[in-house]
């Protein structure tokens, strides 16, 4: 797979670390009576303000951007959008307007949440923040913010929410590409992969890469929104514009995407006690920091996996770790209330 091909513009800190979590591990398999080895693609390591997947789906998108010349960025996400954020960063990295449209998803309304974490991260990167409600038909609004700014003459370029086209996938069609690599090395064969799933475009590029490269390994996405069906057929609608877009032609087979909606919990962005636990957990045995809203709950379900006695036992299970930390700061009071 030749990514040269595609415009590009390099910020992200390439390759991420792949790592071993032996103390989850031994943890787990204590629990259990044994268990997997698990393994962690640290994408939360990309920096550009904390990191996080998006930034290597920005890299592509950014490139598009540039390409087509122009000099403001358009995109939305919710009140505490990892992608946003680091939306916000590439765009003052390579000095274009930026204007961020947040919507309330969670009906949350403290200061922690509306102005903390990612929110205040965004300004801090210069960009314009406009808020909507819930019932907001967002690519609607930022249609008519792009509109109006190409009255005034500037040049915008509209971004999906999560970075989640064909041309943001591209990015995690490569880091199939890396992972693969990286496990080489190590003379690990993975046996499985495991990552949140949401707008789609990182579980849809991620599994088109998987089956270019004819890895054999199945990837489970851990839905953070909605049902399986709606979530399995989104991203597999997406992996096949990605596929049509790399020039492929019948690698993505419908049985590549697989999801699990089981940890969703109330709804998006609304904590669960497994999510508060895989946060507790990373962070007391290996030092590493989850988000309330993604990794969480897509390590919460990995950890109810592993529980379950899904794996076989010295098995290789790795999880990609999509990043979102700052989001913890929104979230103060889930984690003191659970002290």
């Amino acid at each position: 797979m030749h990514f040269a091909r595609f415009p590009r513009v390099h910020f992200a800190h390439l390759p991420t670390p792949f790592e071993p979590l032996d103390r989850l591990s031994k943890h787990l398999a204590n629990e259990a009576g044994g268990g997997p080895r698990l393994w962690i693609k640290r994408d939360d390591c990309t920096g550009l303000a904390t990191g996080g997947n998006k930034t290597r789906k920005l890299e592509f998108l950014m490139g598009d951007a540039l390409a087509q010349g122009a000099d403001t960025i358009i995109t939305q996400g919710a009140t505490q959008s990892n992608h946003a954020r680091q939306t916000a960063a590439a765009a003052a990295k390579l000095g274009l307007a930026c204007h961020i449209l947040l919507q309330d998803r969670t009906g949350f309304t403290s200061r922690d949440y509306t102005r903390n974490g990612n929110v205040i991260l965004d300004q801090l990167c210069g960009a314009e923040i406009h808020r909507h409600g819930a019932a907001a038909d967002m690519n609607v609004e930022m249609e008519a913010l792009a509109k109006t700014l190409r009255a005034q003459g500037k040049r915008p370029y509209v971004i999906p929410g999560g970075g989640s086209n064909a041309v943001g996938a591209l990015g995690y069609a490569e880091v199939a590409m890396e992972l693969v690599g990286q496990a080489n090395a190590k003379d690990v064969k993975i046996d499985h992969v495991y990552l949140a799933t949401g707008s789609a475009g990182t579980q849809a590029g991620f599994v088109v890469g998987m089956a270019a490269l004819n890895s054999g390994i199945p990837t489970m996405g851990i839905s953070v929104k909605q049902e399986r069906t709606k979530q399995e057929e989104d991203v597999f609608a997406l992996a096949q514009k990605t596929e049509a877009h790399m020039g492929l032609k019948g690698v993505i087979k419908r049985e590549h995407v697989v999801a699990d909606s089981g940890y969703v919990g109330p709804g998006y962005g609304q904590s669960t006690p497994g999510m508060v636990e895989a946060v507790r957990l990373l962070a007391s045995l290996e030092g590493i920091l989850l988000d309330p809203v993604y990794s969480g709950k897509a390590m919460a379900g990995l950890i109810d996996h592993v529980r379950q006695g899904r794996f076989a036992r010295e098995s290789d299970v790795v999880f990609i770790h999509t990043g979102g930390s700052v989001g913890i700061f929104a979230y103060l009071d889930t984690f003191e209330s659970n002290a």
